[in-house]
């Protein structure tokens, strides 16, 4: 439902080049994406008053994408990423988001 959403968002806009959703916020909770020059899209999902600062944690999760699946000769995009590397790393940057430490420098 949330990529139909995406597209009409991005078919829908008013400015050119728009790059769709980027922050859903309802009272139950806030929807965060970042698509990446590959079309692929991340989304974070958290509380309203939420102190973590996804847009960061979007960045760092597209980093650990870039760096193990990407570069993973076994890796086809648009295929689910089954990389264990990029699934420890984004467990453990995960982790320290959870245990409100410093997720920003790795």
């Amino acid at each position: 439902m949330f990529h139909s959403l995406f597209t009409i968002a991005v078919q829908l806009s008013p400015a050119a080049r728009s790059s769709g959703i980027e922050v859903m916020e309802t009272t139950q909770f806030r929807l965060s994406c970042l698509q990446s020059r590959t079309g692929v899209k991340f989304v974070v999902v958290t509380s309203p008053p939420s102190a973590i600062p996804v847009e960061s944690l979007l960045n760092k999760i597209y980093e650990l994408y870039a760096d193990y699946a990407l570069k993973n000769p076994f890796y086809a995009i648009d295929m689910p990423i089954r990389c264990s590397k990029f699934e420890e790393g984004l467990k453990s940057l995960l982790e320290r988001v959870d245990k409100n430490s410093s997720f920003v420098t790795m």
